[in-house]
């Protein structure tokens, strides 16, 4: 018996900076975890990574990810999707300077 999908995002790295981004419905290349779009459907969801990768010019390093609904969107399900969504584990730079600002 198959296991049940689990919901993924689209998630890359920007090219030239490297940060980490998510792919929206709305076809944007956000660094907003809980602005990804949520897929729950497998089909949907490789049509939605082949849309991401074919975008060689702005991102790198596409792939889905696991993730399940939060109160104000997308959350990643996996430690490793966690801190990727924190940025930098130095504290002088990134994301995580920009919210101690």
């Amino acid at each position: 018996m198959s296991r049940p999908y689990t919901p993924k995002v689209v998630t890359a790295n920007l090219l030239r900076e490297g940060d980490v981004v998510y792919l929206t419905a709305d076809d944007r290349w956000t660094p907003h975890h809980h602005e990804a779009e949520l897929i729950e459907d497998e089909a949907h969801a490789q049509m939605r990574l082949l849309h991401g990768t074919a975008q060689k010019l702005v991102i790198v390093g596409a792939y889905l990810a696991d993730a399940r609904q939060g109160k104000d969107g997308p959350e990643p399900v996996h430690f490793r999707e966690a801190f990727r969504t924190r940025g930098p584990s130095n504290y002088d730079h990134g994301k995580q300077a920009d919210l101690r600002a």
